[in-house]
């Protein structure tokens, strides 16, 4: 199963009020593990940086003003991601910008329900707990002391770590009946169990600790338990 854990950073919060994506991060899964392709992209807004979402992502008008403008950059986006699920922290906030944008670049908009929300996953998991980025990162032990500002790919790869942590780990559900059953496709049989020796394994007792064993139930009497088993 392929997944893409995303994140974007913007100008502001409402893109019906003229705010843009301003860069992409995007990190593929696959089976629940990270496949070391990556999506990464910063993108001219075509607007003037509001000095709030400045001193968030620190991407200032000077930095963005040679990048790509997203309807330029959409169709490799749209290639990235496929049609693979994507993770998000809080979805609806870049759900609703990737929508937007796409709408604007002359393309079809995401379905919602492609989104997986981590913040609500998280909610869930851990009801009334913080569940920031940051929060979740302190409970599950993740590094991300490099997060000094908030940077998509960035983002993207610590929220990796964290989705995984949120799902079970490396192994969700542990799953113990898993089995490979070609390069690139993995089933799972509740129903497994392990196939009959063909051969015996060889005792591990010597004789002599044999013979030392059967002397010893020798002294226990005719009732001794070990002789109904001998």
């Amino acid at each position: 199963m392929r997944e893409i854990v995303l994140d974007t950073e913007t100008t502001g919060l409402d893109p019906d009020s003229g705010d843009r994506i301003v860069e992409i991060g995007a990190v593929e899964l696959l089976n629940h593990m990270p496949t070391g392709r990556t999506y990464h992209q910063y993108i001219n807004p075509e607007r003037t940086m509001p000095q709030e979402a400045f001193e968030v992502h620190g991407l200032s008008d000077d930095f963005l003003a040679d990048k790509p403008v997203f309807a330029a950059v959409a169709r490799e986006f749209v290639d990235f991601i496929g049609d693979s699920r994507l993770v998000i922290h809080n979805a609806a906030f870049d759900m609703k910008f990737l929508n937007a944008e796409l709408k604007w670049a002359g393309f079809a908009p995401l379905p919602w329900e492609r989104a997986l929300d981590t913040l609500a996953l998280a909610r869930k998991k851990f009801p009334g707990a913080p569940a920031s980025l940051d929060a979740l990162c302190r409970r599950f032990g993740i590094d991300n002391s490099s997060r000094t500002l908030h940077g998509a790919l960035l983002d993207s790869e610590i929220l990796a770590e964290v989705y995984l942590e949120l799902i079970g780990g490396r192994q969700p559900g542990l799953v113990l009946g898993e089995r490979r059953v070609a390069a690139d496709a993995v089933s799972t049989d509740d129903d497994w169990r392990p196939a009959p020796r063909t051969k015996k394994l060889p005792p591990r007792l010597t004789p002599a600790e044999a013979e030392a064993h059967a002397a010893f139930v020798e002294t226990l009497g005719e009732d001794a338990l070990w002789r109904k088993f001998s």
